[in-house]
């Protein structure tokens, strides 16, 4: 049996969410997900027409979720995790469950623990015993290692690496082909730079960047 889903958020982080859903359903014994569209409340022109060249509808606004089917799924297709964060409050008030999505071609350890609206991209690889918080995002070729914790709304960009035994407090962006060395807390809400790496904890509410990373 299929179940409604939403995909909130038609921009390029939407839309490759989209490529992961349609993945997984491609690789399951049966399609688990009936994709019902995108809701976004400020879509340009340029990523409507990308969503229809996807064959994929456009519903409207988020305000469109208060007449969907109880029985509808969302995920927020949404890269920068301040701005997820803030939808994501807003989602919780429709009432509607949020959906977890991991690609076929990622590699997640069996004793996995996450929250709602997990999104897992191609080549990820998360090692043992890590936890991860709601609408936690890894984007492609991303590592998490052994006993880790991320907390809600991190998301770790593209070629990141993550150490083992680490934690990442809500809100964290790793960026692309950063890397956060064993043992290390990075703050709330903070943002560690492209290339980045990080030999040291990192308060909340900053940026650092370079190696090592200040």
């Amino acid at each position: 049996m299929t179940t409604n889903l939403v995909i909130v958020g038609c921009g390029g982080h939407g839309r490759e969410v989209l490529t992961i859903v349609r993945a997984a359903d491609e690789a399951a014994p049966a399609p688990r997900w009936r994709l019902l569209g995108f809701v976004d409340d400020r879509p340009s022109e340029r990523n409507l027409k990308r969503v229809r060249q996807l064959d994929t509808e456009f519903l409207g606004g988020l305000e469109w979720l208060r007449e969907a089917p109880r029985d509808t799924h969302l995920l927020v297709g949404i890269g920068d995790p301040r701005v997820r964060r803030a939808v994501g409050q807003r989602l919780d008030g429709y009432g509607l469950p949020a959906a977890s999505v991991v690609h076929p071609d990622a590699t997640v350890g069996p004793d996995l623990v996450h929250g709602e609206g997990l999104v897992v991209f191609a080549g990820a690889r998360v090692t043992t015993n890590v936890t991860l918080g709601r609408h936690v995002h890894l984007n492609q070729n991303a590592t998490v290692g052994h006993d880790s914790r991320l907390d809600d709304y991190v998301s770790v960009n593209p070629l990141a690496a993550v150490s083992g035994d680490c934690h990442l407090a809500e809100g964290v962006l790793v960026g692309t082909t950063a890397a956060v060395l064993q043992g290390l807390r990075v703050g709330a809400g903070s943002v560690v730079g492209a290339g980045a790496c990080v030999v040291g904890d990192v308060p909340d509410g900053v940026v650092v960047k370079g190696v090592p990373a200040r």
